[in-house]
């Protein structure tokens, strides 16, 4: 398999070794085999001009589409493994990426991205429906000039994408809120929110809230805001615990959050103390707190699948002349324990987005 860039900076596109480009560095490096007879070992076309915009597999010569993801926090390191996944699949199906958006969950900016792809005939567009009403008229502008839209990671209702790739994000709350009841017998806790109103986490912070009411306990459920970046989440969850000390439990709908969470948690002993923590993603930081026992759970929505059937759905789309492809497709709710992390933790690998080398992550033992 060629290898690509193994640095680890976060991918902006597929940056994969071409075809074209392993045949001319094995002539350049004077390999003894012909071009022909190496193409030929290869399972390659006999020429490094037929190569290109070619894949492997038996789809047939297509052009090189590219996809555009509009994402919402484009430098959120929640999303590295999202992006190695668009990487791997436009490697896998001759395609291209490009990851736009805004910085700081800034709609508009998220919108002019979004205009300014379909003015350049991007071949397809990824969204993260992260607002209810924001995208529906640049969403429906795309698909009156022919452009496929999907949503990732957010969705919203009403919405005229053609799918959804992401995980059931209120179900995805339900099964915080139900945890949060199991660990919490009464009192006070606590549910941050990086950017409250926001669709890709505000459905989770409802989910838990509803959950904790059908359960009938004593558990009164603040909502707090703590803001699109790391230092501001940090400092908010730093300053409630201030203010609350007596809080029984601290949870959040967010990566950046539930990092936050769990440095409070460790720089005040709060599990010796009888406080609860938990939230999302698998932020290396957030899975040391799981091992260590400062987080009680972490709940993994596998954002390198994000990436990787983004690109499927979109490519599929276009190949077929648009009679397959699009379908909602649920990236799951998995939660991560002190008795479950250590093979996530331990493992460096692109699906994490901890690693950007490509290898086959061995597995041992039951599943």
């Amino acid at each position: 398999m060629n290898k690509r860039n193994r640095s680890s900076r976060v991918p902006d596109q597929s940056e994969g070794v071409s075809r074209r480009e392993a045949l001319r560095r094995a002539a350049s490096a004077g390999a003894l085999l012909s071009l022909s007879s190496l193409a030929a070992g290869l399972g390659l076309p006999a020429s490094a001009d037929a190569a290109e915009g070619e894949t492997y597999g038996k789809f047939p010569k297509h052009p090189k589409w590219k996809f555009v993801f509009v994402n919402h926090v484009t430098t959120n390191p929640f999303f590295v493994p999202t992006r190695y996944g668009c990487e791997d699949a436009c490697a896998l199906l001759g395609c291209t990426y490009q990851w736009t958006g805004s910085e700081k969950s800034i709609a508009t900016d998220m919108v002019n991205a979004m205009n300014t792809a379909v003015s350049a005939g991007a071949d397809g567009i990824a969204v993260c429906l992260v607002d209810l009403n924001a995208f529906n008229d640049p969403v429906e502008k795309a698909l009156k000039a022919g452009i496929p839209v999907v949503s990732y990671n957010a969705d919203a209702k009403g919405n005229k994408r053609l799918c959804y790739v992401g995980q059931d994000l209120f179900l995805s709350g339900k099964g915080l809120g139900q945890r949060i009841v199991e660990l919490v017998p009464e009192g006070e806790v606590v549910g941050f929110i990086a950017t409250p109103g926001q669709l890709n986490i505000q459905p989770r912070l409802d989910g838990a809230k509803e959950a904790i009411k059908e359960s009938g306990k004593n558990i009164t459920l603040n909502e707090v805001a703590s803001g699109p970046t790391l230092n501001e989440e940090v400092s908010a969850v730093e300053a409630y615990f201030t203010g609350h000390p007596n809080v029984k439990g601290m949870f959040a709908v967010d990566a950046g959050s539930t990092a936050a969470v769990a440095k409070t948690m460790a720089g005040h002993q709060l599990q010796s103390k009888g406080v609860h923590a938990g939230g999302f993603d698998l932020l290396p930081t957030t899975m040391e707190a799981v091992s260590k026992g400062d987080l009680d759970f972490t709940i993994d929505q596998q954002p390198y699948l994000q990436g990787f059937y983004t690109v499927m759905v979109l490519f599929l789309y276009k190949i077929s002349g648009g009679l397959t492809g699009p379908s909602d497709i649920d990236t799951g709710l998995n939660f991560l324990t002190k008795a479950n992390v250590d093979p996530f933790l331990h493992a460096q690998s692109r699906f994490q987005g901890n690693s950007s080398e490509e290898k086959v992550i061995p597995r041992s033992g039951p599943i």
